[in-house]
């Protein structure tokens, strides 16, 4: 098949799932997860239920690859912060920061579908990602000094991402940046340690 036929076809098949996961996702957050049904999917969608099974096999399944190109959009977000600028302590403070934005204006679904969204494979790989990231972003900015050395850089990581998500629970802006700062104060060396 022609290249131009190929890339039509695959534009395709990414707008019917796009509209797939955004129709299931607006049918959910409206109704509830047990009361979204794959007919009704497939009808307000505008496709036939046999072309709606060709791409999920359930409304699980979409609710899924909704979350997880959710999620990989927020990664996305994070890593071109992270590129902007060249300073590392400027890197890493963009992307603490968006990242706690992130978790501040997080959606709250209800317990059965986060049940749903917040495991499995794809959240350990995104966490993973996360990690890799800041890791990465506190690396360079131990090169230039800035950065205790007293716990190794996973544990700073770690620590960073699970202060951060706390931002979740605040009530302002106002408050987010005030975690990130505090965050960010616990990175430092400790005085006198230079």
């Amino acid at each position: 098949m022609p290249k131009l036929w190929n890339e039509t076809i695959a534009a395709h098949r990414r707008g019917v799932r796009d509209a797939i996961l955004e129709t299931t996702w607006a049918l959910v957050t409206e109704r509830g997860l047990t009361s979204v049904t794959m007919s009704e999917i497939a009808e307000e969608t505008g496709i036939g239920r046999a072309t709606l099974y060709k791409y999920f096999p359930s409304v699980e399944a979409i609710l899924i690859a909704w979350h997880q190109r959710h999620v990989s959009g927020h990664i996305e977000y994070l890593v071109e912060l992270r590129d902007q600028t060249h300073d590392p302590a400027e890197r890493l403070e963009a992307v603490l920061q968006a990242y706690a934005f992130i978790s501040h204006n997080r959606e709250h679904h209800g317990t059965e579908l986060a049940a749903l969204l917040h495991r499995g494979e794809h959240i350990d790989r995104a966490q993973q990602q996360l990690i890799d990231l800041i890791q990465g972003l506190l690396s360079e900015v131990a090169k230039t000094g800035g950065l205790r050395d007293d716990v190794p850089l996973n544990e700073l990581a770690s620590y960073c991402l699970h202060a951060l998500t706390t931002a979740r629970s605040l009530a302002s802006k106002a408050a987010v940046h005030r975690l990130v700062t505090v965050t960010l104060a616990g990175l430092r060396p400790p005085r006198g340690s230079t």
